[in-house]
């Protein structure tokens, strides 16, 4: 029987909130078993671009990393963020250790072709090295990745902290039983936007393809569904979306996704 492994995403909007990330460190910290978590820093990012007198681009709702604003982004992912989250998680008895896709060679990744858009130093993910990984955890150390990968050429690429917990989960499913969490703002997926509390408790492949034809979920969630299902194909046990409440034993609100 395979062991459990909980890897678990934060967005934005806790990380820029100092008592929620102080209270999600805290819940995540009490979580048993192994362990690894993946963090974006992109609200950050773009504050200190502007402070700098540089202009943040995006296209299509993802960053467009020039050399000057990957600069930024390593120095906000991989140190201010990643090293202020370590720290906290080490207060609360949580050995975390720090890591972007290079640290051990953890994350492969290839530049994004340009196409209709090019996205400067973006990457995509090739492949997730589980045994470096997997050292680490056997080791005690519970890994703390930015959305920083690599392409083994010496060359730093920003990723998408979903993709990178996405692709990290379904590395890791050929040696564990990966739950992969995303926490963000929300409760859950919701029935209806404007009630908090209309979360859908449990959704399968048929309830998501209903779901789909009849428009019950909003636009800007299906693109985060696509990915768990993608991520449930390859090796991920289950899927779980909600606020930071959900990693909490007691919980009982949020979103289940499963096959």
């Amino acid at each position: 029987m395979k062991s459990k492994l909980a890897v678990v995403k934060i967005g934005g909007n806790v990380i820029e909130d100092k008592a929620e990330l102080s209270r999600f460190l805290s819940l995540f910290a009490k979580m048993e078993g192994p362990k690894i978590l993946v963090h974006g820093g992109g609200k950050k990012a773009t504050q200190i671009l502007k402070k700098l007198g540089m202009t943040p681009k995006m296209a299509g709702g993802r960053r467009i990393t020039d050399a000057e604003s990957l600069e930024v982004v390593t120095m906000v992912y991989g140190g201010l963020t990643n090293k202020t989250i370590v720290a906290q998680l080490q207060a609360l008895a949580c050995n975390a250790i720090g890591l972007s896709g290079a640290d051990a060679d953890a994350i492969r990744a290839h530049q994004r072709p340009v196409k209709e858009i090019d996205y400067g130093f973006a990457g995509d993910v090739d492949i997730v090295n589980v045994n470096s990984i997997s050292n680490l955890l056997n080791s005690g150390f519970v890994p703390v990745f930015c959305a920083l990968t690599h392409n083994g050429e010496g060359q730093l690429l920003n990723t998408n902290a979903d993709t990178i917990a996405s692709e990290i989960a379904i590395g890791m499913g050929h040696s564990f039983e990966t739950t992969l969490y995303y926490c963000f703002e929300k409760k859950g997926v919701l029935l209806d936007m404007a009630d908090d509390n209309s979360v859908i408790k449990t959704i399968d492949s048929k309830t998501y393809m209903e779901i789909r034809e009849k428009d019950i979920i909003s636009e800007g969630m299906l693109p985060k569904l696509e990915n768990c299902f993608h991520a449930l194909q390859k090796n991920v046990h289950k899927v779980c979306i909600g606020d930071i409440s959900m990693i909490d034993s007691e919980s009982k609100l949020f979103t289940t996704l499963t096959l």
